[in-house]
Order: structure tokens, then sequence, then C-alpha cells
């Protein structure tokens, strides 16, 4: 399904009209869909609201737990044989250490990190020496809060970039990555070429929350509700929200934000425009863009075009 001519650019003098007089990098005035899980939308909602922007939450995605953890129970129970364990995401961390708790399985820190998997009575039997890749900053937080520490994040927080970071580090090596049910291969394919022995475990699966179908129609055809913004903050959510839309919907008017380059070429592919494509590939980073790119249209309308 391609929902071609239905994101135009909006004109500057319908941003102005939001914009008002408030400073160029304010949001005042300007309706921002959130599409993120309902758990994790809080952290982006609150940085666009800071900003003044009427931010309104419909998860476009939903996170479920996968239909069996045998795969990854048996892969933590055997983490001493490893000697890297991937983490591509927040939820996957999540995931993963709460069968870690279920399974009473020791991860013991290293370099003096907090031992809260000693003091819980878990035993140590991963390899002390495992070492562990995060694919970017939210990740590598939600590790080192565990008492873990975080070997390798790579400057671009893209799977290419963590290929790019450790295929010289990974011949003959053992490597755990665990991961959506769904996801891109570009990992475990191109670690595998550099000689790499790669287990890919899944410890959450994503889905399309029927509940916001509705909510998200009604928004859309609703001028009290309709968003000036829709933020995009993977693959995933693009394709949940073309599901979710239905057959027939004007997207005329709104601006379509990416937090990267992949979501981004998920947008084109269901012919819609990122207008907004975040730098660098975090949620502040998305925040900056979409800051931007209203700055700029607060100039051009002040200046005139170039």
């Amino acid at each position: 399904m391609k929902l071609t001519g239905k994101s135009a650019r909006p004109t500057r003098d319908h941003f102005m009209s939001k914009l008002g007089d408030h400073k160029p990098e304010s949001l005042a005035g300007i309706r921002v869909l959130v599409g993120r899980a309902r758990h994790q939308a809080g952290a982006l909602s609150a940085e666009l609201r800071k900003l003044g922007a009427d931010v309104l939450e419909i998860p476009f995605i939903e996170i479920r737990k996968p239909r069996s953890f045998k795969p990854l129970d048996s892969a933590l129970r055997h983490l001493a044989t490893y000697d890297w364990l991937i983490l591509t995401s927040v939820n996957g961390v999540e995931a993963m250490w709460e069968r870690i708790e279920k399974l009473r399985q020791g991860l013991k820190p290293r370099n003096g990190g907090p031992a809260n998997a000693a003091r819980k009575g878990r035993s140590s039997t991963a390899n002390p020496g495992l070492r562990i890749a995060a694919i970017g900053p939210a990740t590598k937080k939600a590790i080192e809060q565990r008492g873990l520490k975080v070997d390798v994040v790579p400057k671009e927080y893209v799977a290419e970039s963590v290929v790019r970071s450790m295929k010289k580090r990974v011949k003959g090596k053992r490597v755990l990555l665990v991961r959506a049910k769904v996801a891109r291969d570009v990992i475990p394919r191109e670690l595998r070429r550099a000689g790499a022995h790669v287990d890919v475990v899944e410890a959450y699966e994503t889905g399309v929350p029927r509940s916001s179908r509705k909510r998200l129609q009604a928004a859309l055809k609703g001028p009290r509700k309709r968003p000036d913004v829709v933020t995009f903050t993977s693959s995933s959510t693009v394709k949940n929200f073309v599901a979710l839309l239905g057959r027939k919907q004007n997207l005329d008017g709104i601006l379509m934000s990416s937090i990267g380059p992949v979501t981004s070429a998920t947008l084109r592919e269901f012919g819609m425009k990122p207008h907004i494509a975040a730098k660098k590939f975090t949620i502040p980073g998305l925040v900056a863009a979409i800051v931007e790119a209203m700055t700029k249209s607060r100039e051009r309308q002040v200046n005139g075009p170039r």
C-alpha cells in the first residue's frame, strides 16, 4: 500500500499562523503526534511539551512477549560461552533482564559496577570477560542501569554502524544478538561474513495496537486534533501507522519526521516524504530536527524565500 501524493509540504503561512510571535526555538501552537509505544512515549512527549508543543499520544506500536522464551532462556543459560552480547534497543534490554530475573541468571558487572546480581543471590555463571555492544546511548544507559559495562557504542546509531564498529573484533568469536522477532538482518549477516559465530534470539515482538485505529483516524479527520507533525522512531512505527490508517486517508499538510535513515527509507517506501530527519539518530536529535524545521519555516516567512 502506497500513500502517494498524501503528504505534501504545508505552506509557510500554515506554520506561521501556528508559531505566532514565539521565540524561534519554540514549538508553541504546533501539534505533534507521538506514536511511540505507550510505555516509551513519555520521554519524547516531555521534551516536546517543554518547547510548548501540543502533544497527542497515539501509539503505533506495542511491545509483546514472544511466543516462546525457550531460545532466549537457553542462550542466557549458556551466556558463559559467548564473547559478545549485542543489544539493539531498550526493549531488548528490558525483556532480556526480565528473563534473567526469572532464571536467576547472573551477569557479573565488571570494572567496579554495582554488583546487583550478586546481592540478589543470582549465580555468576556468565563469562566475566563478556563484552557488550549497544546500538545507541539509550540502550547503553539501560544496560548500565543494570550494573553492566558497555564496551562498544557505534558513531551512528544504526545496524550498519554496529557492524563497522565490530567487524574487526569478532573473527572466531561467539556473538549473541538479542533483538525483536522482526528486524533487519544486517548485523548477523555481516558479522558472520567477518568470521563470527552469531546466534540470534528474539526477546520480544512488536504488534499493531488495535485500540489506536479509531483514535488515529479521528485525529486525522478532526481539525481540532489534526497534527502538524507526526514522529516516527523506527521502521515498525511507519509500517504500523500505514496499517492503522486504512486505505484512504488525507495526509495533506502534515509533516513526517524521522529519527534516522532507515526510518526515512521506510517512509519513502510507503509514498510518504520524510520532511524532517534527525541528524543525530536519537530522541533528542529528533526533537532538535523538529525545532530546526519550525524555526526555518518562521525565518522564511519573516525574511521571504532566498
